[in-house]
């Protein structure tokens, strides 16, 4: 009976970490020009989240706002989640498909402070104001659906009109 249980036990554990992980995610940007072939496949923007090693805030966004909005079908339609790791130095591939790295990439767009979230389109140019850092946590999930509506209303050709959620 107990080896029972425990075969049980085992099986609710291994459903619920598969559970956990369908959730959702913010994925590392390795390849640039196929998150932004992926973007233009739902008519959507490139979300990159620039974030630092071992920041609070950044784990705040990611966890609070980010990840439970890769898990949610309306947001999938509007816009590609990616993460760059602003003092990672692993070989990436940039929009134009060359070799680059978070770090170099990171400098390119200037960022000062992480996160930033930057909405781009399938060159990588800012469609968007970035949202840099987390300033009122009330009010950072508004900001980042105005970005997003911006940004994915330009890519539609609504530029002003926000994309519906």
């Amino acid at each position: 009976m107990t080896k029972q249980i425990l075969a049980w036990l085992l099986a609710i554990l291994a459903w619920a970490s598969v559970a956990a992980g369908a959730a959702g995610s913010v994925p590392d940007a390795r390849d640039l020009q196929k998150d932004a072939a992926a973007a233009r496949a739902v008519d959507g923007a490139l979300l990159v989240v620039l974030v630092g090693q071992h920041c609070v805030y950044c784990e705040r966004v990611l966890n609070e706002f980010l990840i439970p909005m890769s898990g949610n079908r309306q947001y999938r339609e509007k816009v590609v989640m990616r993460r760059l790791v602003v003092s990672d130095d692993t070989p990436i591939r940039d929009f134009e498909g060359r070799p680059s790295t978070p770090r170099k990439l990171a400098r390119q767009y200037g960022y000062s402070l992480v996160p930033t979230v930057l909405l781009l389109d399938g060159k990588g140019r800012m469609l968007a104001k970035p949202v840099v850092g987390l300033t009122t946590v009330d009010y950072y999930g508004m900001y980042l659906d105005e970005a997003i509506d911006l940004a994915v209303g330009k890519i539609r050709g609504k530029a002003g009109a926000p994309a519906p959620l």
